[in-house]
C-alpha cells in the first residue's frame, strides 16, 4: 500500500458542523488536503496534546498510551488506510509491527502523544483529497478560519459517539478557552472537579 505522510493542518468548527469538528490533514511536502469529520472529545484530545496541555486524569487516549508503556511497547505510526461507503478506516501500528484497526480520530490523538507519523494511503487521499484554489499556507496546527466553512461541504464523516457528560464539559471548556470566556471556563472546570471528586469517592 503505498503511503502519503501528513501534518495536523488545523481542526475547525462550524454552526453547520452540529457541534462536530473537521481536522484537516495537509501531504507533508505537497500541497492535498484532507478534511475528516470528528467528535468534540476527540478535537479535544488532540488539540490538548498539541498545545501541550496535560490534564488532570488521563483521557482515553492517555490511558491506551500508559496501557502500551506498562506492556513495553509503543505505537511507531498510524494511518488512514480505506475510506468505504464515506467511512474513513485506520490503523496503528506498534514496535512489534502489529496493526491494530481504529477510528482516524483515535489514531491521530494516540500517534500525536507519541509524536508518530500519520499517513494516509494514495487511494483514499485520491478519492477524498483536494488542493484549495487559494493556497493560504496556513501552519502547521494553525486553526482554520471558520468562514471557510469547510465542516459544511460534505466530508466523509466518523460513525457517531454519543459523549458522556463529563466528555460533553471538556469539550465545552476546551471551546470556552480559545474563545476566551475565562468565567465560563472557570464554572465548567469546577463542574469537571465536582464530577471527579464524586466519581472518586465511588
Amino acid at each position: 500500500m503505498e503511503k502519503i505522510q501528513v501534518e495536523i493542518l488545523g481542526i475547525s468548527t462550524s454552526p453547520a458542523s452540529n457541534g462536530a469538528y473537521a481536522l484537516v490533514l495537509k501531504e507533508s511536502g505537497g500541497s492535498r488536503r484532507i478534511p475528516i469529520i470528528i467528535g468534540g472529545f476527540e478535537a479535544q484530545a488532540i488539540a490538548l496534546e498539541m498545545e501541550g496541555i496535560t490534564p488532570p486524569r488521563p483521557l482515553t487516549h492517555d490511558l491506551v498510551k500508559n496501557v502500551l508503556a506498562a506492556l513495553n511497547s509503543h505505537v511507531t505510526e498510524a494511518c488512514i488506510a480505506e475510506l468505504k461507503d464515506g467511512i474513513f478506516f485506520a490503523t496503528i501500528t506498534l514496535a512489534d509491527d502489529q496493526e491494530i484497526d481504529s477510528r482516524p480520530s483515535d489514531a491521530i490523538a494516540i500517534a500525536v502523544r507519541y509524536a508518530a507519523p500519520i499517513y494516509v494511503s494514495e487511494s483514499v487521499m485520491k478519492e477524498a483529497g483536494f488542493v484549495p484554489e487559494d493556497d493560504d499556507n496556513l501552519e502547521e496546527g494553525e486553526e482554520l478560519d471558520e468562514e471557510e466553512d469547510i465542516a459544511s461541504q460534505q466530508i466523509p464523516k466518523e460513525p457517531p459517539r454519543k459523549l458522556t457528560k463529563l466528555e460533553q464539559l471538556e469539550a465545552d471548556l476546551t471551546t470556552a478557552i480559545k474563545s476566551e470566556d475565562y468565567e465560563k471556563a472557570a464554572k465548567i472546570r469546577d463542574d469537571i472537579k465536582k464530577m471527579a471528586k464524586g466519581s472518586s469517592v465511588n
